[in-house]
């Protein structure tokens, strides 16, 4: 199958991307920049073109003889994230109607078991995304939202998150909502569900078959709290975690992003997500047709602080968001505390540098 690839150069598009070319189906990556190849190992093994979700005209040139689209697209890194979104979904359904697309994947949210007015920005813009782009199902056309939780590997903003609080904080204030549930999934059990997702050939088995919705989770259910926990025991780091009074939810946002280098509407969404519970549903949860395990938080933790390269879950050099970098105490090896602490504030610097440039 020829797929277009919507978001090719993030996160999971750069890690989907291979996984498809490895499972047979020709790719075309699409990039709302412009395409730049040699940043990444598959880049002559795949067709480039330049598309922006919101540009009609765009949409409709990178769906050209193409069978199948996974929508990695999200706009978290933007305060009005949620119209972009919905217009960038609305701009590819619309599109869709005059392609020869025969299958749709889109890489959702979890969505909590709670009234839609009780959702987060961020879920809700994600059920959003998802309904629209499912009203492109037609007699010839299946649509798939995989609703995915917080997504373990070195790069993802979720992970890059818990590592800089956990490596910032020797002893960690603990608000009453990261006592709330979440069930992470490793990246390369992901790419394992993306790849299942789109048929070789007539069609398929697994999720293949399914359209709608369909949950995907690693085994381990953990509080939030607990997830760093996991990445101290990882990373051989001795923490301490304190409950701490009630506390209003934009400070608590406020306090994850003065401590995090990811944007900070990008953490305020996330942070405003936990204010449920984030698991699959039993009935609609995925289970891998190929028979194989799902990964565990601990050894997908583990994964993640290897070198570069060496799994799924460890960086890529084409990661945009990928460990502490604090150029001279790296050098020094200085203790994790105060390479955490220079990364914050390396990343401000850069920041204001190319602000300023």
């Amino acid at each position: 199958m020829r797929i277009l690839v919507l978001g090719a150069t993030g996160y999971v598009g750069s890690r989907v991307v291979p996984a498809l070319l490895e499972a047979g189906h020709t790719v075309v990556a699409a990039s709302s920049s412009e395409p730049d190849p040699g940043r990444f190992a598959w880049g002559d093994d795949v067709d480039w073109v330049r598309c922006d979700v919101t540009d009609g005209d765009a949409v409709r040139t990178a769906l050209t003889d193409v069978e199948g689209v996974c929508y990695l697209v999200h706009s978290l890194d933007e305060r009005s994230f949620k119209d972009r979104d919905r217009v960038g979904a609305e701009t590819v359904r619309d599109a869709l109607a005059d392609s020869d697309v025969r299958r749709v994947v889109y890489l959702s949210g979890l969505v909590p078991d709670v009234p839609t007015q009780d959702l987060s920005d961020h879920i809700a813009s994600r059920l959003e995304v998802e309904e629209t782009l499912a009203q492109a199902t037609s007699a010839d056309r299946t649509v798939l939202a995989l609703r995915a939780g917080v997504v373990m590997g070195a790069g993802s903003t979720s992970f890059e998150v818990i590592r800089e609080l956990a490596s910032l904080l020797v002893v960690q204030p603990i608000p009453e909502r990261l006592a709330h549930k979440v069930q992470p999934i490793a990246v390369s059990d992901v790419l394992r569900a993306m790849v299942e997702a789109f048929p070789m050939s007539g069609q398929g088995q697994g999720l293949a078959r399914e359209s709608g919705a369909v949950d995907i989770g690693g085994p381990d259910v953990r509080a939030y709290s607990e997830l760093l926990t996991d990445f101290a025991e990882a990373a051989g780091l001795r923490r301490a975690q304190v409950p701490t009074p009630p506390v209003p939810a934009p400070l608590v946002s406020l306090g994850a992003a003065a401590m995090s280098t990811a944007p900070f509407w990008t953490v305020n969404a996330l942070v405003d997500s936990l204010r449920h519970d984030m698991v699959c549903r039993p009935d609609h949860t995925w289970v891998p047709a190929d028979g194989l395990p799902l990964m565990g938080v601990a050894e997908a933790m583990k994964l993640a602080l290897g070198p570069e390269e060496s799994s799924s879950e460890a960086g890529l050099p084409s990661d945009s968001e990928n460990g502490l970098r604090a150029p001279v105490l790296d050098e020094l090896k200085a203790p994790t505390t105060m390479r955490a602490a220079g990364s914050l504030v390396w990343s401000r610097l850069q920041s204001l540098r190319r602000s300023g440039s």
